[in-house]
């Protein structure tokens, strides 16, 4: 792909709502010479309300280092009901939809961040318009929504797969995050030549910048500090760590549990540890990404866990190439290719999803650990995220990618 080719990004989200592909990857692209817009909604995730700052518009446009940012329409909603949380896809589907078809520059290429509407509404701008597209995939659907319980109908989940077997034809390559996924895929009928596997990477340059004065600061001082920041929903299964609290409260009192960030289940989460009277748990409210790397940087050790779910063994959550980057020891309670990644980094100690005691002795064991370890097992997280993860890693292969997918279409 030559310089000053179009590429439209297709995203729900984006600045400033978390998304793992938002401005750092645009920004990167204009930096090698493409013309990027991006086409979005406005901003109310994670907490389903706009943004301060945003007004609901039928277009709102703003040019942010280069990267046209078109926002339009959507109904805003992230509680626990699949109808509400549905009508959330499907207005800002509908809605990307007629701007793309009538009135967006045909793209060179479109990459397509992670929801299946967006990938239907690709497809259609493909026919309809001739522009070939990838498709990033962050959650295999149907089955994230039988994961998380938002989807029980079987009509309906074999409707939507259908509908990504459709999707997954149309596209010129498709991209995932783990290898998991990709033999996922590829037992479900998409060509192994269509498929490549991209790890995802974090804001790197964000999470170590220097935090706002006011921001949020560490509370707990003393002790061994394990910190799990990110969303705190049902995949997250945090439950388990709560009761893996209670007992090392018990066995080494001087660990403590530091929770930040934001979701559906952090108001029960709170209740149930202020209900066991645990001194070693913390809650902090979700910060924005410029305060998460000294939160991250100040923790002795960094906490990931998703409930025990066949889907969740070939997921890597978004949170471990963060953690890594940071060059903190990880205490890992995710199977599957998750841990694999950590092992393989030689960073962390594993624990068993959902499995309190494991999860407890797990801490426990991080805590007894030398200084001199546990800064031999961040130095070693640091080195893995920078030569096999880091941004320009990534990049490079999604130009590759771009290049072929123009080149196999023209």
């Amino acid at each position: 792909m030559h310089l000053n080719k179009r590429i439209l990004i297709l995203t729900q989200w984006f600045e400033p709502e978390p998304v793992l592909k938002g401005m750092v990857f645009a920004r990167a692209l204009v930096e090698r010479g493409y013309e990027v817009e991006v086409v979005t909604g406005f901003p109310n995730y994670p907490v389903g309300r706009l943004y301060p700052g945003y007004t609901m518009s039928l277009i709102k446009r703003e040019r942010i280092d280069g990267v046209e940012v078109t926002r339009l329409p959507l109904y805003p909603s992230h509680d626990r009901s699949p109808i509400r949380r549905a009508l959330t896809y499907l207005t800002f589907a509908a809605s990307g939809g007629v701007y793309c078809l009538f009135f967006a520059k045909t793209p060179d290429v479109v990459y397509v961040y992670s929801l299946p509407t967006m990938g239907v509404v690709a497809s259609v701008l493909k026919r309809l318009r001739g522009a070939p597209f990838i498709y990033d995939i962050q959650d295999v659907w149907p089955d994230s929504l039988q994961a998380t319980g938002m989807m029980r109908s079987k009509p309906m989940v074999n409707a939507i797969a259908a509908v990504l077997r459709w999707v997954y034809r149309q596209a010129g390559a498709i991209v995932v995050q783990s290898g998991g996924f990709r033999r996922t895929l590829v037992e479900r009928g998409v060509p192994e030549s269509k498929v490549e596997v991209i790890h995802n990477w974090c804001d790197e340059v964000t999470l170590n910048r220097p935090s706002p004065a006011n921001s949020v600061q560490f509370p707990v001082r003393d002790g061994f500090r394990i910190l799990f920041a990110g969303n705190m929903g049902k995949a997250q299964g945090l439950d388990a760590v709560i009761d893996a609290a209670g007992l090392a409260q018990i066995r080494a009192s001087h660990i403590q549990f530091v929770f930040v960030g934001a979701g559906l289940d952090v108001d029960r989460l709170k209740a149930l540890a202020r209900d066991r009277s645990l001194r070693n748990v913390v809650f902090l409210p979700r910060v924005e990404m410029d305060q998460v790397g000294a939160l991250l940087a100040d923790a002795d050790a960094l906490l990931v866990h998703l409930r025990p779910d066949p889907l969740f063994t070939i997921t890597i959550p978004s949170k471990i190439q963060a953690y890594l980057a940071m060059g903190k020891p990880i205490l890992i309670a995710v199977p599957g290719d998750a841990t694999s990644l950590v092992r393989e980094a030689g960073c962390g100690i594993e624990a068993a999803s959902g499995d309190p005691e494991s999860i407890a002795s797990a801490a426990i064991q991080l805590a007894s650990l030398r200084p001199a370890e546990l800064a031999d097992m961040g130095r070693r997280a640091r080195d893995y995220y920078r030569t096999q993860l880091a941004i320009d890693v990534g990049v490079t292969k999604f130009v590759a990618a771009f290049e072929r997918v123009a080149a196999a279409h023209a």
